[in-house]
């Protein structure tokens, strides 16, 4: 059993919610990221996604399409994700970290060199937005082998069959998109997702966790109402944005957003 399967293990025996925050690595300075990381911890955060900054980041709205900017502009690549991760786990041996991108930088890297650097540094899963199942049967048993997750999306469009498809794949926890759109989309309508958890709820027992449109902890509590976690990226990523400037200042403002979701996921 790795990390993640812990630490939702834990969290169903405690009857609470995942929240899982999401940053772009790298954004605004490589220099900031473990620091975020660890005060996400600090606010209630069970699982990490670590976003890979990419080029072309397609399933993202511009909030999270200029952090990878700004991290690229910095000169963040694949090869420090890991050096941030070893770094995170000095001081963190316990939290779930997933990496979050596309595909081609590891592609480039090269499937079997990213895997044994990602479990060397401590990453527990993957989440690769453009590589459907159909199309990871090279790289899934590679990543199973070294002890990683392959976690997959699904959207308000995915057909029943499909769906059971990306179940049957799946690792870790599902992440299900709760809009048509990109992230940082309109507000999350509760009652929306819930009729489209119910059924997937008959196809796998991986925990269910949502993503796009979690803005604050009104959303996060009625989201967390009907799944079993909650995915936040834009409010924090464009928290960071708004103290580019002064950096310093980040951390506390990241602890105070996710910590008003801990508390009413948690109430």
């Amino acid at each position: 059993m790795n990390r993640i399967d812990q630490r939702f293990a834990d969290l169903k025996a405690q009857g609470r919610k995942a929240l899982i925050p999401y940053l772009t690595a790298g954004d605004p300075g490589p220099e900031h990221t473990v620091g975020f990381m660890h005060a996400l911890v600090e606010a209630g955060a069970d699982v990490i996604e670590l976003g890979v900054p990419f080029s072309d980041p397609m399933a993202d709205g511009p909030v999270i399409q200029k952090a990878c900017e700004r991290a690229l502009a910095k000169g963040v690549r694949l090869s420090h994700l890991f050096e941030m991760v070893a770094e995170f786990r000095r001081q963190d041996a316990a939290t779930p970290v997933v990496l979050m991108g596309y595909l081609n930088p590891i592609e480039r890297l090269g499937y079997q060199a990213f895997a044994d650097a990602a479990a060397e540094a401590g990453v527990d899963g993957v989440l690769i937005v453009d590589m459907p199942p159909e199309e990871a049967e090279e790289l899934g048993p590679i990543l199973k082998a070294r002890g990683l997750a392959m976690i997959f999306l699904v959207a308000p469009t995915t057909s029943e069959a499909r769906a059971a498809t990306i179940c049957a794949h799946g690792e870790g926890y599902l992440y299900y998109v709760s809009l048509k759109g990109v992230t940082g989309s309109a507000n999350v309508d509760a009652g929306d997702v819930a009729s489209h958890l119910a059924p997937l709820r008959g196809l796998t027992e991986l925990p269910l966790c949502v993503g796009f449109g979690i803005r604050d902890g009104a959303s996060a509590a009625a989201v967390g109402g009907v799944s079993d976690g909650v995915i936040v990226g834009s409010a924090l990523v464009s928290r960071i944005a708004e103290g580019a400037e002064a950096p310093e200042g980040i951390a506390p403002v990241l602890k105070t957003v996710l910590g008003e979701m801990r508390q009413a996921l948690d109430a």
